[in-house]
């Protein structure tokens, strides 16, 4: 990328032996959940995995893509299947030109990457076994995609987790006062909002037809979409519609609430639009818990929406079933969905359609259908063609634009970058604790009226219905960086107690938001730094989860372990990424965050082979009083440390077009 290389370590390749097939009932999506769950516990950040098998025969290219799709779920770098026949039906089934299937076929045998049953078999760091008959229906949840519930057992799941999902109770905070108007149906683990959303399980024609087919029976029984759920199909491609419409189940779809309403990221990435005004108040009032259903891939805190807490994944006919009951506290192997129109009871056995009904509807899915949606899929509407392009060589910038902005990152820049030196006198911006992913970091769903973010568009005249989402706004930095640990759901340890966005302004005890706290800072020339746990960064590979940390002044993050995506994107910005070694934690070490840290050997680190990976962290906690302690850095190439001399790739790419750049 810009003519950079894309240094690698050489990764560890986990190996998944695939046996067996699916049991009637057990869609992709619980599959994935499984191997999500499984990959999570064994841990595979960093490394690669294959999959391998006799099993691999029995899945179609489909579900390889939706579990390939999932490694940044599972924390791999990558999740790998074969290429084989099925690959080249595939590709001919999708419309793509037999001389380019032939160049597939002929350049991966001659590489030796076409799997054949007499291949031998590759050698793996590690192998674990997967049996495909053991896979059951369950979701995930309710805040990590690794969460896996088995769908008997979803009942005492929520009861378990419903003590952890509540709203903190915030000191001297008066209570409102419950409207006799609030929607008094709703009670705690009531579903609000239940998405078929576009990715790969959207994209997949098994579970698709399924979902079609229990809307059919549902609707033919009788059964509808409880009223305070809100509801949405967003498929992965306009194929979907197409052969959803051809097998004739997407009327049954609609009819239960599911029409489409987009075919991009929709409800999994916060996209879903507000809740009833009625139900927003009773969640509000009466601080409930409420709960989303959706077949994405992603359901971390406060991503999918502000006042939903508790979030499942699960496949799209899980999702209409889910709908049907309205609530997630329910266990759907041994309650019914509702009753037909005679009064008796509707289990969701009843209507679950068979393996033989799937494969029947799926006839409906033809090569024709991707050559007709993707022949013109460049071209655009008669709106995208009549946009008016600027001819110029170079973007011409809007000052007016609250969408795009000419971002800082080359403000000031040097011609030739500082010579290294020590990080001193950094304070503590958050204590922060394990899990923390990129949506923690830099949500990309709605903006709140009071945030700074909020504060910021009100101050340009914004209306709060036209603020739109973080991630429409992904091209304003003044948005994004007040947006920066903005998350709702974020617990700073700083502030005890606490939720959402908010720190406190060291040496002292003011609370203030996050990023009113780093202004003050960056007024005073305070470098700062971030505590965290174990996976600090997982989630989306979001760009901005590093560019606002950056410009609201962090220095380095010191977290017990990084996902691997965002300690890349981290030293891309120029923030040191420091991990405490292996037993150490901000825990055991005593670490309140009001210290004030400083580096010791870092000039030394960034001049040494890679190997020598050690620093040293001097702490001058309140009363004056000092410690050390050893972190190891993780930068963990060559290159990566000439990326963070420069102050992150992009002055280093600047300097290498202008020819300046040393390592």
């Amino acid at each position: 990328m810009l003519g950079q290389p894309m240094p690698l370590l050489v990764p560890q390749v986990i190996g998944v032996r695939v046996a067996g097939s699916l049991r009637e009932g057990a869609t992709a999506t619980d599959l994935v959940l499984t191997v999500t769950e499984i990959l999570r516990k064994l841990g595979v950040v960093g490394k690669f995995v294959e999959f391998f098998g006799p099993g691999i025969a029995k899945l179609p290219l489909a579900d390889r893509a939706t579990i390939a799709n999932m490694a940044p779920e599972y924390g791999a770098t990558c999740g790998l299947f074969p290429i084989d026949e099925e690959t080249l039906a595939y590709l001919r089934f999708s419309g793509r030109s037999e001389e380019s299937i032939a160049l597939v076929e002929a350049y991966c045998r001659e590489q030796g990457l076409f799997a054949t049953a007499d291949a031998p078999q590759a050698q793996y760091t590690k192998t674990v076994d997967l049996d495909l008959a053991s896979i059951e229906p369950c979701l995930a949840g309710p805040r990590r995609p690794q969460e896996r519930v088995p769908l008997s057992q979803m009942r005492k799941s929520f009861a378990a987790a419903l003590p952890l999902l509540t709203k903190p109770e915030q000191p001297g905070a008066a209570k409102p006062s419950p409207s006799a108007s609030a929607h008094p149906s709703l009670q705690d683990g009531s579903l609000v909002l239940a998405a078929i959303t576009s990715c790969t399980n959207t994209s997949n024609p098994s579970v698709l037809m399924a979902a079609g087919l229990l809307a059919k029976k549902a609707v033919e029984r009788g059964l509808a979409s409880q009223p305070w759920v809100k509801t949405s199909l967003a498929p992965g491609s306009q194929v979907v519609t197409a052969y959803l419409k051809e097998a004739g189940l997407l009327p049954y779809l609609e009819k239960l609430g599911f029409h489409v309403v987009a075919y991009g990221c929709t409800t999994c990435i916060g996209n879903s639009g507000p809740l009833a005004a009625t139900i927003s108040q009773a969640i509000e009032e009466r601080g409930l818990v409420v709960a989303s259903v959706l077949s994405g891939n992603r359901n971390f805190e406060g991503r999918v929406h502000p006042e939903v807490r508790a979030n499942y994944l699960a496949s799209p006919p899980l999702v209409v079933a889910f709908a049907l009951a309205g609530r997630v506290d329910v266990n759907l192997e041994e309650e019914p969905l509702g009753a037909d129109r005679a009064g008796q009871p509707v289990f969701l056995r009843d209507i679950w359609p068979s393996q033989a009904e799937i494969g029947a509807a799926l006839a409906a899915v033809k090569p024709a259908m991707f050559k007709q949606a993707y022949a013109t899929v460049f071209e655009g509407d008669s709106r995208w063609r009549g946009l008016q392009v600027p001819q110029a060589a170079t973007y011409a910038w809007d000052d007016s634009s609250s969408y795009v902005k000419h971002p800082p990152y080359f403000v000031d820049m040097p011609v030739t970058p500082a010579a290294a030196d020590e990080l001193h006198g950094m304070r503590v911006l958050a204590v922060l604790g394990d899990s923390i992913t990129t949506d923690h970091i830099s949500p990309a769903g709605s903006i709140k009226l009071h945030s700074p973010a909020g504060r910021h568009l009100v101050a340009l005249g914004i209306e709060p219905k036209d603020f739109n989402s973080y991630g429409a706004r992904r091209g304003n930095h003044e948005v994004m960086v007040r947006g920066t640990f903005a998350n709702v759901r974020l617990k700073n340890l700083l502030v005890r107690g606490s939720e959402g966005g908010v720190t406190r302004y060291l040496p002292g005890r003011e609370v203030m938001p996050i990023y009113d706290a780093a202004m003050k800072y960056q007024a005073d020339h305070v470098p700062l730094l971030v505590l965290a746990g174990r996976d600090y960064g997982c989630g989306s590979s979001r760009d901005w989860a590093a560019k606002g940390t950056r410009l609201l002044g962090v220095r380095a993050v010191l977290a017990e372990s990084f996902e691997r995506i965002h300690r890349s994107n981290l030293l891309g910005m120029g923030v040191l990424p420091l991990e405490f070694l292996p037993g150490d934690s901000a825990h055991s070490l005593g670490l309140t965050g009001e210290e004030v840290f400083e580096t010791l050997g870092l000039p030394h680190f960034l001049e040494a082979p890679p190997a020598h990976r050690q620093i040293a962290i001097r702490l001058t906690r309140p009363d004056g009083s000092q410690d050390h302690f050893a972190v190891r850095v993780r930068i963990d190439t060559q290159q990566e440390s000439a990326y963070y001399k420069h102050g992150g790739i992009l002055p280093y790419v600047l300097r290498s077009l202008a020819g300046l750049s040393r390592a």
